[in-house]
């Protein structure tokens, strides 16, 4: 299900000495409660829509599943969805998947790990990926421009990250939009997961924001060959990727392109 994903509200633009009002378009932000197993998993600050695969995939990528297969996703689980504005979902393995330790506080749409965990517990759970068949540098290098034209909720308002799953000719296979960078890869990685097309073998994940460490752990999780941003990576991103052995480039825009990983 997808709800409204922009708001237009009244504003005033001062330009040259004289000033207008007139509606602009925001990206909307809400929180959404994450539940496994109806167990409180987080909550998470994000847009609203493909809220089932932001929540497979957060549950995925974290490690929580356990490998038990999602039988069901639902909204609330606590009581009627429209009481709680579809922002509840509960994700279902009929018990199969750990119980889960909720995060404390509320995951904003920019924090990512909020260091509720270690970097070593997370990393320590995944194995170094598997060699394959590179993507040309030049499919990576212009992958910002073939997603941008998917882009319709940051045409719309300059206020959202992208993520992308590619295939090694630089064909978008799915697309998705949020508030927060870590939210709009967790829809993409939830998207594959429940079409059975992890991992993600031989394709590649764009971000449209930085490559930081976050990000790069779960690309790794979704088993992704190599992680493309329009931004900078952090050093820690690079040592992650490294360990991963995961291709990870940064400043991905036209034909300019920075390698900071790339495994044998």
């Amino acid at each position: 299900m997808s709800r409204g994903r922009t708001a237009t509200v009244l504003t005033t633009t001062f330009e040259d000495g004289t000033s207008r009002r007139h509606p602009d378009e925001l990206a909307v932000e809400e929180p959404l409660t994450i539940r496994l197993d109806d167990h409180l998993v987080a909550t998470t600050m994000r847009t609203p829509g493909h809220d089932f695969e932001l929540a497979v995939g957060f549950c995925f990528t974290d490690g929580l599943l356990g490998g038990a297969i999602v039988r069901a996703c639902r909204y609330c689980a606590t009581g009627s969805a429209v009481d709680t504005a579809f922002n509840v979902v509960s994700v279902d393995t009929g018990g199969q998947a750990p119980v889960p330790t909720a995060r404390l506080g509320v995951t904003s749409s920019s924090c990512g790990l909020c260091g509720s965990t270690t970097i070593d517990e997370l990393a320590d759970r995944l194995e170094a990926l598997g060699p394959t068949p590179p993507i040309a540098l030049e499919i990576l290098a212009g992958m910002a421009d073939r997603v941008r034209i998917d882009q319709t909720v940051f045409e719309a308002t300059g206020a959202v990250h992208a993520a992308a799953a590619f295939d090694a000719l630089g064909t978008p296979l799915v697309v998705r939009e949020d508030v927060g960078r870590h939210n709009a890869v967790d829809k993409v990685v939830g998207r594959l997961l429940l079409d059975d097309r992890l991992p993600a073998t031989g394709l590649g994940l764009y971000v449209s924001g930085r490559a930081s460490f976050e990000l790069v752990q779960k690309a790794w999780a979704a088993g992704f060959a190599a992680l493309v941003s329009v931004s900078a990576p952090t050093s820690l991103a690079v040592a992650t990727a490294e360990r991963a052995g995961l291709v990870l480039a940064g400043f991905v825009r036209g034909a300019r392109i920075n390698l900071y990983s790339s495994p044998a």
